[in-house]
């Protein structure tokens, strides 16, 4: 499968805010979006006068925004929301449940990943069981009552030990349950909009704009 390999930081930058795609580094003093004024976009003479973003400009960087916060590239993202507007409800807020719903996401918010890209390396190299089998794809949907655990080779493996001592610190989001010791976790229930507060800056509804245009 097609995938970015390029600097993620350079996402950051583009979107003006914290996208979170390299785990701890986010948090520290060495993330470029600590000093934006210094590290300035991407390709862009920062001598040169901001324009006045259009509506479509505005569309554009919230699906960007979300899309790349989920790692996933243009294809697989519309296929997502098509299928979100085919359901019914808001398609928005469908939208937001589908992507959370995505086994690297789960894995990473369960902390057996610091960032969803490591979370699809997980997954893709067969360290991770849904039910007790083995699933190696990232976009695999989980439905409520899964359970997501290590493999026994994976559960040998320093860098999920080291995260799981992230979840003392922060614990688990309420639609998920974990028991760091078994490194083995539930998806309880599909989250609703109002409980993904990780995107509360991000408006879906331009999403919908933007693919109805």
């Amino acid at each position: 499968m097609a995938r970015y390999t390029g600097p993620k930081c350079r996402y950051c930058r583009i979107e003006r805010c914290k996208l979170f795609l390299k785990g701890e580094r986010c948090h520290t003093g060495k993330c470029p979006l600590t000093d934006l004024k210094a590290s300035g976009l991407p390709g862009r003479d920062p001598r040169a006068r901001a324009k006045k973003p259009t509506d479509y400009g505005l569309q554009l960087r919230e699906k960007q925004k979300l899309k790349r916060t989920y790692g996933m590239l243009e294809k697989q993202f519309k296929l997502t929301f098509d299928e979100a507007a085919r359901r019914p409800g808001k398609t928005g807020e469908t939208l937001i449940s589908l992507l959370e719903c995505r086994l690297d996401n789960v894995v990473f918010r369960m902390h057996f990943a610091s960032s969803r890209n490591e979370a699809s390396q997980l997954v893709n190299h067969g360290h991770i069981q849904v039910n007790g089998k083995k699933v190696d794809i990232s976009s695999y949907r989980l439905k409520a009552g899964d359970v997501v655990s290590v493999s026994p080779k994976g559960q040998k493996m320093l860098s999920i030990k080291e995260n799981l001592k992230e979840y003392s610190k922060s614990g688990v989001t309420p639609w998920l349950t974990l028991d760091p010791d078994a490194m083995k976790g539930t998806f309880v229930a599909v989250p609703r909009r109002s409980e993904v507060t990780e995107l509360e800056k991000i408006n879906e509804q331009l999403v919908v704009e933007l693919y109805s245009r």
